[in-house]
């Protein structure tokens, strides 16, 4: 049996990927994103164990990251045969993510801040 060294969330970690999912984003997405932000790379089965996330979970998450092009991956070759191994990591410092996150829900709130003006227009 081979002994691998686990991450896990603290408290202050967990805290982060609520206050995220606050602000918007999904639970299991700021879940992926703190234990990333952790860490300098990791495999998707890292991530799993890490977030204590099912596989699907995990796929759902590391597609909207990679769509916001907020993470990159390599592939790595398995160990034993088969598939490579995909290896992700932040493509972004966590500032320039919680800056990008900022600038969107200030975009969002100015719209509504112009439905509401139109409203009182028409009223």
């Amino acid at each position: 049996m081979k002994l691998e060294k686990v991450l896990t969330f603290t408290e202050k970690e967990e805290e982060l990927a609520d206050l995220l999912s606050e602000v918007g984003l999904k639970k299991n997405v700021a879940k992926v994103l703190v234990y990333l932000a952790n860490t300098e790379e990791a495999t998707s089965r890292e991530i799993e164990r890490g977030t204590d996330l099912r596989q699907p979970e995990v796929s759902i998450a590391m597609r909207t990251l990679s769509e916001k092009e907020w993470i990159s991956n390599r592939e790595s070759k398995a160990e034993s045969k088969g598939r490579p191994v995909k290896i992700y990591n932040l493509s972004k410092p966590m500032a320039e993510i919680i800056d990008t996150l900022e600038k969107d829900k200030k975009e969002e709130i100015e719209n509504q801040l112009e439905i509401i003006k139109k409203i009182r227009k028409i009223v």
